[in-house]
């Protein structure tokens, strides 16, 4: 019997990793799928890796959110030639992700209520916000410059909300969902 507990364990620990992992690569080939905006003067991105890591902050909870936003984002930033916004990347998006699934996942909601799964994602979107101004007033060396990417970062998110909150409706009522 404990042998079959043990197997189990290790299975479900598997099952785990690797559907880790394809979270993950989903947040990269979602990031990958982006439009430059000639708005700031380093450029900056609207893409759909948001609506990925808030797809599955609400589907799976704050762990998978915050892994996968974060790795996900950051493995785009060093693939896609920005390299230098990773560590900025995965610190802002592994807390949006914890955000967002800890939101929609607190008290035994697990993801089910719209409007909490929507106040979630707005209230994750300042603490992105944060996390990217301080990151580019680093980075520029002035408290002026970075103003310039928020239009675009709340775009971002809005599409990412507008995507993310139907279709987390959609998948709730499929039968692995329904099970979690």
């Amino acid at each position: 019997m404990q042998q079959i507990q043990s197997a189990q364990k290790s299975q479900n620990k598997t099952f785990d990793l690797v559907l880790t992992a394809i979270l993950i690569a989903l947040v990269v080939i979602a990031t990958f799928i982006n439009i430059k905006l000639p708005i700031a003067a380093k450029g900056g991105l609207v893409h759909l890796g948001t609506a990925m890591l808030f797809t599955i902050a609400i589907l799976f909870g704050p762990k998978k959110g915050a892994i996968a936003g974060a790795a996900g984002m950051g493995l785009f930033d060093i693939m896609g030639g920005w390299a230098i916004w990773a560590p900025i990347t995965i610190v802002a998006r592994f807390l949006q992700g914890f955000i967002v699934g800890k939101i929609a996942f607190m008290n035994g909601k697990k993801g089910t209520s719209m409007i909490i799964n929507i106040v979630a994602t707005v209230v994750s979107v300042p603490v992105m916000l944060a996390v990217y101004y301080i990151g580019e007033v680093i980075l520029y060396g002035n408290w002026i410059q970075p103003l310039a990417s928020i239009p675009g970062d709340l775009l971002q998110n809005a599409i990412g909300l507008a995507i993310a909150i139907p279709l987390c409706a959609v998948l709730k009522k499929t039968p692995y969902f329904r099970n979690i």
